[in-house]
């Protein structure tokens, strides 16, 4: 099948099944999803013949993305994956067997809010738009593209891990977190093309044509160039990075430009499975690290490594890593491009409407660090140029809350050592402190002080070397690798010895 209406009895079945949950939700669903065109989706696309022929025209071109550069070695695997069968949070998705090649890719917008206006911005209080004004439409052209970009990276990124997977659950949510990486460009690529004519439809050629780490195409982020080479890497991945996600799709959900905002607030109901598989394998691999300790009562890193887990330092080390090149996700500390998307009514702030000030942030300030010296000061700044700090600021508490709980584990086992998030400031590329030296503690520290110290502080080579060397595929059902605890509960309540994967 190439995503056509019927390619197989196995999809067959699929598409009926998922059509009586559709037909017995549709008293109660306000938007449900058309499973019998070419492209799936709760748009209309049917009604708008040139946008279709558009979308048609891309999809092969993306089916050929996916297969250079999806998962590795997978097409003719049968994974247990949920599919999107409405834009109801009550019931959203169904769970069953499907080749990721033949998975129903489509356009989800959550359902119109009636009479919603902009909550922010010089336009607050006017209608939503539904069509982009001309005179924002470059720039919000660009933060369609930029987030849209980040959706085929983090595929590229992973493609590898699936020849080291620690479980078939593990393996199972490496899969269900590519496909929907892989809606999400769909989301943003019906958006390009909807509403901006030949520029979009180029755009989302070029999405497919960028990739991750490539010396002369690369993606847009940088983070998104970084390598994952193995499994401690997606998860801290999915924890750290994934959760930036969250916060600027949550930022977008409150634009005031109607179809971006109805997107990305469906694109965070699926976002909210792949932060749960990093902070869970996370807390899975210093559940196991835990048990081996006290079961042989040592805490020294090389006996535990002799043991065959992560220890704890390593897991440190790897945070402090990720944790400060997610960061520069968010920008500088002072931006007038954050500035402009507010003022706009583009891009918000988490939770908006939540926030109790006027909405337009008239003479208000924010406070941000900068570096003088050898010490790190705070001064304030106009609110509307620090948005993105106070984005960032939002993402640490959250961040700061998982960290919380694997310490719980930790604790629970009765050990002493504490995970800790590296201060904000710390091995940073972008802002204020791009190129500064700052110790984890927030403390600026001479070159020769780093240097000498950057191995406690970042993980190195033989970290990597050591965690590789750990790696290898377990594709029994019920078996999980020695690094890494079971998890609590299986996928859709199905055992832990289900197959959620079956090879070919």
């Amino acid at each position: 099948m190439r995503l056509a209406p019927c390619g197989g009895s196995a999809f067959v079945v699929r598409f009926r099944f998922a059509r009586r949950l559709l037909s017995a939700a549709a008293g109660s669903v306000p938007m449900s999803i058309d499973y019998a065109s070419k492209i799936p989706n709760n748009v209309g696309l049917d009604q708008n013949k040139q946008l279709q022929r558009a979308l048609e025209h891309w999809q092969p071109k993306y089916l050929d993305w996916w297969r250079e550069m999806g998962p590795l070695e997978s097409t003719h695997f049968d994974c247990y994956l949920r599919t999107a069968i409405s834009v109801d949070p009550k019931g959203w998705a169904h769970f069953g067997y499907v080749k990721m090649p033949d998975y129903r890719w489509g356009i989800f917008l959550t359902p119109p809010e009636q009479d919603r206006k902009i909550a922010f911005g010089t336009h607050k209080g006017q209608p939503v738009w539904n069509d982009v004004p001309g005179e924002y439409r470059s720039t919000l052209r660009r933060v369609i593209v930029t987030q849209g970009d980040t959706e085929p990276a983090s595929v590229e990124q992973q493609r590898h891990l699936g020849n080291t997977c620690p479980s078939l659950y593990d393996l199972r949510n490496l899969y269900q977190v590519n496909v929907e990486e892989g809606r999400h460009l769909w989301a943003m690529v019906y958006l390009l093309h909807a509403h901006f004519g030949r520029d979009g439809r180029e755009e989302g050629e070029a999405l497919l044509e960028r990739r991750s780490g490539d010396a002369d195409k690369p993606r847009i982020l940088g983070a998104f160039n970084e390598q994952t080479p193995d499994w401690l890497s997606f998860f801290m991945f999915t924890f750290l990075t994934d959760r930036d996600g969250k916060y600027q799709l949550a930022a977008l959900a409150e634009s005031g430009f109607d179809p971006l905002a109805r997107s990305c607030r469906f694109m965070l109901t699926e976002e909210a499975h792949h932060l749960f598989v990093g902070e869970s394998g996370i807390g899975r691999v210093i559940q196991r690290t835990c048990e081996v300790m006290k079961k042989h009562d040592i805490e020294a890193p090389d006996q535990v490594r002799m043991q065959g887990v992560i220890d704890l330092p390593t897991l440190q080390r790897y945070l402090n890593f990720h944790f400060s090149v997610t960061l520069d996700l968010y920008g500088g500390e002072v931006s007038s491009n954050a500035s402009t998307f507010y003022a706009m009514g583009l891009k918000g702030r988490f939770e908006e409407e939540k926030i109790d000030d006027d909405h337009v942030l008239t003479g208000a300030e924010y406070p941000v660090l900068d570096i003088a010296g050898d010490k790190l000061i705070e001064k304030r700044v106009n609110a509307q140029l620090a948005l993105n700090e106070r984005l960032r600021d939002d993402y640490i508490a959250d961040c700061q809350a998982g960290v919380d709980r694997w310490n719980k584990i930790i604790e629970k086992a009765g050990l002493p050592c504490r995970l800790t998030l590296p201060h904000k400031a710390f091995n940073r590329k972008i802002g204020t402190f791009a190129g500064a030296r700052v110790n984890p503690q927030g403390k600026p520290v001479s070159e020769a002080e780093w240097t000498h110290h950057s191995r406690e502080w970042l993980a190195t080579a033989e970290d990597h070397a050591f965690v590789r060397s750990l790696m290898g595929r377990v594709s029994e059902a019920g078996r999980y690798a020695n690094w890494i605890a079971p998890p609590a509960r299986g996928i859709d309540n199905k055992g832990l010895d289900f197959e959620y994967v079956r090879f070919a």
